[in-house]
C-alpha cells in the first residue's frame, strides 16, 4: 500500500494507467475513499496516469487531529504531486474533493492543466449547512447506521435507491468502520467554505457537472461556479443525483474523456504553432 509522507502526515495513493501519459487527479467525496472510483479506474486510466489518493482524514490515509482546512487538503495534494514527480496536472474531483479542487487550481494555477469539478459548490448556504451539521452531529453519536440514515437520501436519487439495495447495504457496512473524528473534522472543514469570490481567478480550463436531480448541491450551485470560472463549460447530467460517478458512470467518464481530449488537442496545437 503506497504512501508518502507530505505536510507532517502519511497519504495514501494509487496510480494507474500508462507512465509517460497526462497525469489525471481524482479527490475523493467527503464519505468516500480510493475504492469508490471502481467505475472510473478501469476506462480513465486507459487514457492517462491515473492518481487516486484518500485525503487527510479518509481511508488509508493518516487521521491526524484537527483542524483540517480545505486550504490544507490543496497544500497536502501539492505535497503529494511534489513527492511523486508530478509537476502539473489535470485536477478533478466530486463534490468534497471538487471543492478541494477549486481552491487547488486557485492557488496552483501553474499546476493545474485543467479542472474538473463534479456535485459541487463554492459557498455553503443554509440549507446545505443545516444537512451538514446534521450528518457531524449523527457521527458526534458514533453511530454509523444513524450517518446512513440521514445522508444516503442526499446522495442518491430516489431511483437509484430504489434500484441498488445491495451497494447501499454495503455501504451502511462501511459507515460502521468510520473514524467519526476525523469525519467530523471534514464536515468541519467544508462548512468554512468559501471561494466564489476567487473563482475568477482560474485560469484552467474547466469543466462544471452537475446532476440533474442533486438535491443536496443542486443546479443553482454549479451555476454560480460555472458563472465566475472564465471560460468554464457546464453540463447537467439528466437523471442523475448528486453521485454522479456511480449513478451516471458511462455519462460521467464519457463528458471526462470527451473535456480532456480537446484539452489535451489544444495544448498540441499551440505547441506546434511555437
Amino acid at each position: 500500500m503506497p504512501k508518502a509522507h507530505v505536510n507532517g502526515i502519511d497519504v495514501y495513493y494509487e496510480l494507474h494507467g500508462p507512465e509517460g501519459a497526462p497525469v489525471l487527479v481524482l479527490s475523493n467525496g467527503i464519505l468516500m475513499t480510493t475504492a469508490s472510483w471502481m467505475y472510473q479506474t478501469p476506462v480513465l486510466s486507459r487514457h492517462y496516469r491515473l492518481l487516486l489518493y484518500d485525503c487527510r482524514g479518509q481511508g488509508q490515509s493518516e487521521h491526524p487531529e484537527g483542524p483540517y482546512t480545505m486550504d490544507l487538503h490543496a497544500t497536502d495534494l501539492a505535497g503529494l504531486l511534489d513527492a511523486l514527480g508530478i509537476g502539473a496536472a489535470h485536477i478533478a474531483g466530486i463534490s468534497y474533493g471538487a471543492e478541494l479542487s477549486l481552491i487547488f487550481a486557485c492557488r496552483y494555477p501553474e499546476r493545474t492543466r485543467s479542472l474538473i469539478v463534479a456535485s459541487a459548490v463554492s459557498e455553503v448556504r443554509p440549507l446545505l449547512r443545516g444537512i451538514v451539521q446534521g450528518w457531524a452531529r449523527a457521527a458526534a453519536l458514533r453511530d454509523g447506521d444513524l450517518l446512513f440514515d440521514v445522508s444516503h437520501t442526499d446522495n442518491f436519487s430516489e431511483r437509484w435507491i430504489a434500484a441498488n439495495a445491495a451497494l447501499l447495504e454495503a455501504a451502511r457496512a462501511r459507515y460502521r468502520q468510520l473514524d467519526f473524528r476525523a469525519f467530523e473534522e471534514l464536515c468541519r472543514a467544508f462548512l468554512t467554505l468559501d471561494v466564489t469570490g476567487q473563482l475568477e481567478r482560474i485560469t484552467a480550463p474547466a469543466l462544471v457537472l452537475v446532476g440533474e436531480l442533486d438535491t443536496l448541491k443542486p443546479r443553482p450551485y454549479a451555476e454560480i461556479i460555472a458563472g465566475r470560472i472564465p471560460g468554464a463549460e457546464h453540463v447537467v447530467v439528466p437523471g442523475a443525483g448528486h453521485a454522479l460517478c456511480w449513478e451516471r458512470p458511462h455519462e460521467f467518464n464519457t463528458l471526462i474523456l470527451g473535456f480532456l481530449a480537446k484539452v489535451e488537442g489544444a495544448n498540441q496545437s499551440r505547441s506546434s504553432r511555437s
